[in-house]
């Protein structure tokens, strides 16, 4: 049994390192990724969060006014040139709207395959069970939450202290205990995008998951 890696220290190198490289870029589909990737991990998901609760209908689409408010209670900085210029790169068929799974999708930094290989192995490790989704049971299997400050002084139960683990890898607008590939890919992805070779990402990554 072993115990948890912390992700806390990524998410602050990472932050530090978008908001350099944000002075360097002009694409602006790079901006709006760094521009999220500036407030950690999570940034990308969080913007997803903010669609999410516009799109009142349940179409997963965004048009030109909803996305542009969007951006604005997501507090991006981005004026009205480049949010129709990021709005057309994503609206391929040229409809008037974009599809906003495949607009995180594309926003996400790109990984090589042997990134992914490696995420998915650490995700194989902790879904005991095998079913896709990382739950508390998956966890109990794998870690001794007694290790937990929080469980050793009282105020946290095993329980607990394997919930609040996985809701850092979970979406934000959807923390239900459960984590799916999907939300550990995108949660990686954000961590993946602060370093810079894969040799480091990979030996990063089995000595946080002991792989």
């Amino acid at each position: 049994m072993q115990e948890m890696p912390g992700t806390a220290r990524h998410d602050r190198e990472m932050a530090i390192q978008a908001k350099r490289n944000l002075s360097k870029t002009t694409d602006p589909v790079e901006r709006l990724r760094l521009k999220c990737l500036a407030r950690g991990s999570a940034g990308i998901k969080g913007l997803g969060k903010v669609f999410q609760i516009m799109d009142d209908d349940n179409s997963r689409t965004l048009d030109f006014k909803e996305f542009v408010k969007g951006l604005n209670d997501y507090a991006m900085m981005i004026d009205k040139e480049e949010a129709q210029e990021i709005f057309r790169i994503f609206d391929k068929d040229g409809s008037g709207t974009i599809d906003f799974d495949e607009f995180l999708v594309t926003l996400r930094p790109p990984m090589s395959n042997a990134r992914k290989e490696i995420i998915m192995q650490a995700f194989r490790k902790l879904d005991k069970t095998g079913d896709g989704v990382i739950t508390i049971e998956d966890l109990r299997g794998v870690y001794n939450a007694k290790h937990h400050p929080k469980y050793q002084n009282g105020d946290w139960t095993e329980d607990q202290v394997f919930r609040a683990f996985l809701d850092n890898f979970d979406s934000p607008y959807d923390k239900d205990g459960k984590v799916t590939t999907e939300e550990f890919m995108n949660y990686y992805a954000g961590v993946s995008a602060s370093i810079d070779t894969d040799v480091y990402f990979i030996v990063m990554m089995k000595n946080a998951w002991k792989l």
